[in-house]
Order: structure tokens, then C-alpha cells, then sequence
């Protein structure tokens, strides 16, 4: 076993007169455990393990959480002196044990043992493959010896959102020969011009200290690269997090023991050295239980591409058992981004205001607009990682292969009794239905429905018969989504108060009369379409004057229809619900930029004719799914900007509880706040669950909605709204997703009024 030595381990103490109960929350916030406690000057008093508590609960009848911890703990555990060898340390170690206290002679606790893992701790922020990529901005002596140009340099990284923000400190005397008269002259070219640069480009150790000080008060994690000694005591005095320990210094020993010392991790990078002396600055920091890190590194400013061989990342990452990472040297970005999705989880560069300034580093350096971008781009692609589960589809493969793959259909009428042969069935496009591959177990089956020509062949087909519509009792009216060609079907058998047509822009142009017999005891809410002909998205908020007039040119043929289908339907004034706009291919829009473009969205519909009907604002989820792509919404995303629109422009809004869940995840904001703020402004509901940020139109209790909490607050706060179960693909089957949903939130619902009138 290779263990590593921890100096932070304020996680892992607590105070021989703290409570059973703070004990139990510090064993579970160090995920380890396990604690040990200590009396006021640190000496080990003994352990406490979970399992510990859990066996004094069972022991005692009335237990009291507030029992002080050292009457339960064991106060014999395993222990080691901080002198003992590596091997005795290891050998100290049973099975199942995740760490050992290392003691001083006097018994205090002076540091931790755990096993090594592919793992760096840094101010509480773990670094390991499993995490965030961990990106340092090295100032070095891009200040030029400034300290307000350092300032400036500290601001731009914090704005790139650089998790570290790295600086040199050197000790002159210490780190450079001194010349004499006879061999002034006598040094190589390029050192003697490094050597002028950096004494032109110097900061004292008091600056340094000034402004690591400076980047801790904006809430980052301050690094230093220590030259030689005297920029070690600095620095250890100062409370450095962690050192880094430049190419040139890889093969220091005298220098790398001496901040061994200190029990700080430590970063190094592995430019100008050779595998032989890698592995043996490795074996150095191994036995001396050190945390470290090891950066692949090519030594040039800039090297040549062909010279960087990011493949070695791999084998650093074998030979070193520890976290990997980057220190890039060469011009633009496009190596780091490909060195992370190699597996670098340390990523260091170098920050610049001005690439043209004099100095070997600032040509190699990234500007703060280029620096964001390479951490944006380091987050996008963390992202894309994903995990090595077995395949899912994703929202917009989902969507994608309903628009785009086939499925299998009834070549010709066919009846309810009929026994499939291979001539009722045919293959076409889109992918509503079951997927071809599914013909073997299609053939054979008896129908339990009419099915005419054309129609899909669904799953439901091929499962035993579980038809769950009904009639259902709810305190509010509801409905369910249709479209013109399945309304009549969908809405037999039940008891709804409304239907909600969901339009494509095709509907627009389908003359009434051949869709409703006859006039309907039934009220009406549309859903306009999203996208309309020529691929062309509703924006009401487009800075572009075209897409601008275009969209309301759309949206009022959408009232238009409405206007025509009220007189069919009993409702006095019928709800247009609307996605109104707003939304980036790209990247979301600036924060200062979305009150304009709520106002363009206002002032377009001031110019639709509505008619009879009213226009609802539906919120809107953080990243959509329009022509199969993901886009990022800007507007009806956050709670309170939805809310204010409603109040500035009398414009009721369509509560979806999917929508706003994706977003109140995506935002870091309470679900409960959202819906106490927008609630009062609704006027119609779309119930369905969500789950993360894009798993939108899930089934009820599916995803990560209280639902109990969730009517309770929608009783009070928007009782008499009418709603709809709006499951994906809940059409499918004769509508079992949304018989389904509407069987479960009727359970909830008396759930709820048992509750409310208790």
C-alpha cells in the first residue's frame, strides 16, 4: 500500500467536549468515518467511527445526543509517530482503515496517513480525475516588476474564473551566481539575458505576500513557485496552500526536501528532465509520504507542436500514481483543451495584459479575454464527458429520432382481433412508433384496436392490456395535450374540462371544419408552435428586424386560428400559450443585456390582434431542445425576471413545473421560492417532473419534484388554475403517459386535501 501524508486535517479533530452530535456531523461532512478526538493542546485522546455511535444508540434506551463525545470514543486506535518509516506506517494499516493519526513524541497529533490515490487536496478543493479540472493562472513576471500591473493581472484572472492564481518568488542572491570582474561575460546568451529580465521583473517577498493577501480576499486559492530557500521560509510563514516547484528545480533534492518539510503538497512540473530523473524525484516525494501532483511540460517559449507529446500525459500518469496535469508553454489555447481531454487535471498557463510586452513569458502568454475562453472551454468539455455507463439516449437523440429515424406502421386498415402478418406492416419515417427492430416481436400479436393506415404500431401494443383512463376528481379544471388527428381519441372516456392543442405551423393552414364535427362542451388553450416554416424559431426578442416581424407575423396567425376554433368550444376566452423568445445558439447572453430584450418581446406583443383570446408567457427551461440542438434560454428562465415581466406587461404566465425545476437547478435556486414568486401571476399549468438541467418531461414522481409540497403551494397560491399532465411522448399508447400522470397526481391530490383540512 502507498499512503501520503496529510498536514490539513481540521476535518478530522474534534474537541474532547464536543457533543455525540457534532461528532456525527463531522463524521459525516469528512466522508471518511471516522474522527479522532483531542484535548485543547491537540494530544490524542482516541477515535470515533459511525459504527461506534451506532452501537452506543442501540445500547442505551434513552440515548442523549449531546452526551460529550469522549465517553463513547474508543481510546485505544492505531497510531504511528511522524518519524516512523513509510514501511511501518503502511504496516499500520488493517483492512478497511482509510487513515492513521501520525503523532509528535508528546502524543499530538501532527499529521494524517491515508492511502494514496490518484488524489491532491488543495484549501479543501479536491483535485482528481473524477473532478473539475483545476486551472492555474501563473502570473510569474508577467507584471514586469509592478504591483498595481500584478493587481490588474490578479483581476482579469478571477473574471477568467482561474481556480488558482500562481506567482514566483526568488531570492536573488540565492538563486543566481555572482559575477566577478574576471568571468563578467562569461555566462551563456540566454542565461545572462534571464537573468537581466528577471532582476528588471522582480517582486520582494513582502509584495508577494501583499498580493497573495490580495487574492485570497476575492476568493481564490493564492500558489507560489519557491526558487530556493529563503523563498521557502516566506512562503511557509505566509501559509502557502501548496508549493510548486518549476522544470528547472525538478532535480533540486536540497530544495525539494526542504519543502517536503512543510507537509504542503506540492505541483511540479516536469519540463528539461529525462523519465530516469522523473522517477527519481517520484521515489523521493513516495517515501516522504508527500501529496503531489506531476505537470507534462515541453520547456521551450513556445515549443514546437510536433514537440509537446501530449501522449505522455498517460504515461506520466503511470509511472508517478498520481493526478497529472499541464503546464503549457505554447501559443493559443487548443493544447490545454486537448490536454484535459487526455486527462490533465491540473492545467497551468500563463496570464497577460499585453502579448507584445518585453519578456520571454508574455509571447507564450494568454490575454484575459483568451484565458476566459480557454476555461469555458475547459468547462464545455467537462461536460461532454459523461461517465462509462451503458448508453442512454440524451433529450436531444430522443428528440432527433422521433423526427428522423422510422418506425413500424399498419400498411392498410386493420382491425381490432386481427393476427399481424408480415403485409400489414411496413417501415417509414418519422420514429413516433416502435423502432424496426422490434418487427420479430410485432408479428404474430392479436390487435386489441382498430388501427387504420399509417397509424404507428406502439409499445403498448405488445404489453398486456393496462388501459388506466377514467374519470378523475381534481379541485382545479384539467386537460390533456392533442393534437387535430388523435383530440377525438384521447379525450373518450374521461371527464376533462378542456384540451390543449399543441400546433405545428402545418396546423395553421388545415381548414377548421374538417377537424370538429360540431361544437364542444369543452373549454380551449393552444400551444403555439415553437418553430415555424424554413426552420424558423418564434423570437419575439430577435435584435434581428426580420426574424423580429416575422415572429409576430406567426404568432398572429396563431391567434387568428384560435379566434376561429373558439367558436367550436365553450370557453368565452380561449389561452394562447407562447414560448416567446430570447434564446442563443451558442453561449447566454450578458446579464445587463436581458432587460432589453424583455422590452423587444413587450413591444411585439403590443402589436398582435388578439381577439377573443389572451396570451400566456410560458417559462422556459435553461437549455432547450429547438431542430434537435441544444440553445441556451435567456428570457422566462429566471423566477423573479418571469415575475416582473408579468407585472410590468399584464401578461400572464404558463407555469411549467418542468421548465422551472431545470432552471431553479441550473440557477442554484429554490424550486419552493420559484413558485412562491411566480404562482400568483399563473394562469395556466403544465405539471410534469424534471430532473439536473435538461431532463425535461419527466413522468410524475419520476424525477426530483415534491409533488405533496408543490400542490400544497399551488392551492394556496393559485387555486381554480387549470393544468395539464405534460409527459413526453405521454400521447403514445392511447395516452398512458398521461393517464398515468393524471392516476399519480390524483393520489397527491388527496393526499394534499387530507393534509389542508386536517
Amino acid at each position: 500500500m502507498a499512503i501520503i501524508r496529510k498536514t490539513n486535517f481540521q476535518d478530522l479533530l474534534l474537541d474532547d467536549g464536543a457533543t455525540i452530535l457534532e461528532a456525527l456531523r463531522k463524521i459525516d461532512a469528512n466522508k471518511l468515518g471516522i474522527i479522532f478526538i483531542v484535548n485543547t493542546d491537540g494530544t490524542l485522546c482516541g477515535s470515533l467511527t459511525d459504527g461506534d455511535v451506532r452501537r452506543w444508540l442501540v445500547a442505551n434506551e434513552s440515548p442523549n445526543l449531546e452526551t460529550p463525545c469522549h465517553k463513547v470514543a474508543l481510546t485505544k486506535c492505531v497510531t504511528c509517530l511522524l518519524t516512523d518509516s513509510t514501511e511501518k506506517i503502511e504496516a499500520s494499516f488493517r483492512e478497511g482503515m482509510k487513515v492513521v493519526p501520525l503523532l509528535d513524541p508528546s502524543g499530538r497529533v501532527v499529521a494524517m496517513a491515508l492511502p494514496r490515490g490518484r488524489w491532491l487536496e488543495i484549501e479543501k478543493i479536491r483535485i482528481s480525475p473524477k473532478q473539475p479540472t483545476f486551472v492555474i493562472a501563473e502570473i510569474g513576471i508577467n507584471h514586469n516588476g509592478d504591483l498595481d500591473t500584478a493587481k490588474h493581472l490578479v483581476d482579469a484572472a478571477c473574471h477568467a474564473r482561474a481556480d488558482a492564481i500562481k506567482f514566483q518568488l526568488r531570492h536573488l542572491d540565492s538563486s543566481y551566481r555572482e559575477n566577478s570582474e574576471l568571468t563578467h561575460g562569461s555566462e551563456d546568451l540566454g542565461a545572462e539575458y534571464t537573468k537581466d529580465l528577471i532582476r528588471n521583473s522582480y517582486l520582494t517577498g513582502s509584495q508577494i505576500v501583499r498580493l497573495m493577501d490580495y487574492v485570497k480576499s476575492l476568493g481564490k486559492i493564492p500558489l507560489c513557485t519557491a526558487w530556493d530557500f529563503p523563498s521557502v521560509e516566506i512562503l511557509t510563514d505566509y501559509g502557502v496552500p501548496a508549493f510548486k516547484i518549476a522544470s528547472a528545480d525538478l532535480t533540486n533534492h536540497p530544495l525539494l526536501e526542504k519543502i517536503i518539510e512543510t507537509g504542503k503538497p506540492l505541483i511540479l512540473s516536469s519540463g528539461m528532465s529525462t523519465e530516469a530523473e522523473i522517477l527519481e524525484t517520484i521515489g523521493i516525494l513516495q517515501r516522504s509520504l508527500s501529496q503531489y501532483a506531476i505537470l507534462h511540460c515541453n520547456s521551450a517559449y513556445p515549443p514546437s507542436f510536433k514537440d509537446i507529446n501530449l501522449n505522455y500525459l498517460s504515461r506520466l500518469a503511470q509511472i508517478s500514481d498520481s493526478v497529472v496535469g499541464y503546464s503549457g508553454h505554447e501559443r493559443g489555447f487548443h493544447i490545454v483543451i486537448a490536454a484535459v481531454a487526455l486527462g490533465a487535471r491540473i492545467v497551468e498557463k500563463h496570464i497577460t495584459l499585453d502579448r507584445t510586452a518585453r519578456g520571454v513569458d508574455h509571447v507564450v502568454s494568454l490575454e484575459p479575454s483568451e484565458f476566459k475562453k480557454m476555461v469555458d472551454q475547459i468547462r464545455s468539455l467537462e461536460e461532454s464527458f459523461g461517465t462509462i455507463e451503458p448508453r442512454e439516449l440524451t433529450q436531444g437523440e430522443k428528440l432527433n429520432r422521433l423526427a428522423l429515424s422510422k418506425s413500424l406502421i399498419a400498411s392498410r386498415h386493420l382491425d381490432a382481433g386481427h393476427t399481424l402478418t408480415s403485409n400489414d406492416v411496413e417501415v417509414k419515417s418519422p420514429g413516433r412508433g416502435l423502432q424496426p427492430n422490434r418487427l420479430k416481436d410485432l408479428l404474430g400479436i392479436t390487435l386489441r384496436r382498430r388501427i387504420d393506415r399509417g397509424d404507428f404500431f406502439y409499445e403498448s401494443d405488445l404489453e398486456p392490456m393496462t388501459e388506466t383512463r377514467r374519470k378523475f376528481h381534481f379541485d382545479r379544471p384539467w386537460g390533456i395535450p392533442v393534437r387535430f388527428h388523435d383530440w377525438s381519441v384521447l379525450c373518450a372516456g374521461s371527464n376533462l374540462n378542456f384540451l390543449e392543442f399543441h400546433l405545428s405551423f402545418r396546423d395553421l393552414t388545415i381548414p377548421i371544419t374538417k377537424v370538429f364535427p360540431g361544437k364542444l362542451n369543452l373549454d380551449l388553450v393552444i400551444h403555439s408552435p415553437d418553430l415555424f416554416e424554413g426552420d424558423g424559431i418564434l423570437d419575439l426578442a430577435s435584435l434581428d428586424d426580420s426574424v423580429w416581424l416575422r415572429s409576430i407575423t406567426d404568432l398572429q396567425r396563431v391567434f387568428d386560428l384560435t379566434n376561429q376554433m373558439a367558436e367550436y368550444f365553450a370557453t368565452p376566452r380561449p389561452k394562447v400559450i407562447a414560448s416567446l423568445g430570447g434564446s442563443t445558439s451558442d453561449r447566454p447572453i450578458r446579464d445587463e443585456d436581458r432587460n432589453f430584450l424583455y422590452e423587444r418581446v413587450a413591444e411585439a406583443v403590443s402589436k398582435i390582434r388578439f381577439g377573443s383570446a389572451e396570451l400566456l408567457a410560458q417559462t422556459l427551461p435553461p437549455f432547450p431542445w429547438y431542430l434537435g440542438g441544444q440553445r441556451f434560454c435567456n428570457l422566462f428562465v429566471d423566477p423573479e425576471e418571469t415575475a416582473d415581466f408579468s407585472r410590468r406587461y399584464s401578461i400572464a404566465i404558463c407555469l411549467d413545473t418542468s421548465h422551472t425545476k431545470l432552471a431553479c437547478n441550473h440557477l442554484g435556486k429554490s424550486f419552493s421560492k420559484a413558485i412562491e414568486v411566480i404562482a400568483p401571476y399563473t394562469k395556466h399549468l403544465h405539471l410534469v417532473d424534471a430532473a439536473g438541467t435538461n431532463e425535461e418531461g419527466l413522468q410524475i414522481n419520476d424525477g426530483e419534484i415534491d409533488w405533496i409540497h408543490l400542490l400544497q403551494q399551488l392551492s394556496d397560491l393559485a387555486p381554480g388554475v387549470g393544468f395539464i399532465p405534460e409527459i413526453w411522448q405521454g400521447h403514445a399508447g392511447g395516452g398512458n403517459g398521461f393517464w398515468c400522470a393524471l392516476e399519480r397526481l390524483e393520489a397527491h391530490s388527496k393526499k394534499v386535501t387530507k393534509i389542508l383540512t386536517s
